[in-house]
């Protein structure tokens, strides 16, 4: 039965199904929805310090290059740990939302003054979708528009790992210094094409941890899962607004 499988890389059912102990829930508390929501509404606080702080270092000139590297490699190394050590999550996934925070704040910054003419709002709008994009989600799953079932998963799942096996192949051959693959970066039909399927399946994935979120709760996972599943769910919201900002900066590109 694969109740708890999201194409999140971060989650799947035997994960979820292997912490649910029934004397650990029966004397922490289970998971609940409140408590999810309550953890990640602390780790988005933490991504948005962090951020604001990356900023700061690029508008003001400084050396942000060390913020973007250091986010970056840190928070993937993080987010590995958590993976493995779920039982970690409550120590660790604050610091994966400062990471990140780091990272998106240097490359947002980066981003800001490399369109500053051609679009000057390029991080504002792409923050606004991001957010638009998230709450159109979460309604589609919450009136049941689109219903998560079997087959909905496994094209999600398999779309997603397609996506990050072609972006794994393209960096591996950019470190052998083949520049093929320009779509990626330029505005070109087919760059924009890619961007907006990719931005698609990114915000489908939104659906799967929602519904990973609720079957959850109803099988009783324990309190730790609550940092688990919202660290699960910032992992495909960063993600998302990566992807809406490489997309605004190709459709900017073609002006």
């Amino acid at each position: 039965m694969a109740l708890f499988k999201s194409s999140n890389p971060v989650i799947s059912e035997k994960r979820l199904r292997s912490t649910i102990i029934p004397q650990e829930v029966s004397t922490a508390g289970g998971m609940t929805i409140r408590g999810t929501i309550n953890k990640f509404g602390f780790m988005l606080f933490m991504l948005l310090t962090a951020s604001v702080y990356a900023w700061r270092v690029q508008a003001l000139g400084g050396n942000a290059v060390p913020l973007i590297w250091g986010g970056m490699i840190g928070g993937f190394i993080v987010a590995l740990i958590i993976i493995f050590k779920t039982h970690w999550a409550p120590y660790l996934a604050p610091l994966y939302a400062m990471l990140e925070g780091l990272f998106i704040g240097a490359i947002s910054a980066f981003f800001n003054g490399a369109f500053a003419e051609t679009a000057p709002n390029i991080v504002f709008n792409a923050v606004g979708l991001t957010l638009g994009v998230c709450v159109s989600m979460f309604f589609l799953y919450r009136f049941r528009i689109i219903k998560v079932t079997k087959m909905f998963r496994s094209i999600i799942i398999s779309a997603t790992a397609g996506i990050a096996i072609f972006y794994l192949i393209v960096m591996v051959m950019r470190a052998f210094g083949f520049q093929g693959m320009a779509f990626l970066h330029e505005g070109t039909t087919l760059g924009i094409g890619f961007s907006l399927f990719v931005v698609g399946i990114a915000s489908l994935n939104l659906l799967l941890d929602f519904d990973m979120i609720e079957n959850g709760v109803k099988m009783g996972a324990p309190k730790y899962m609550e940092w688990f599943c919202a660290f699960g769910l910032m992992v495909t919201i960063v993600w998302l607004y990566l992807e809406i900002l490489r997309l605004l900066s190709k459709l900017s590109s073609r002006n």
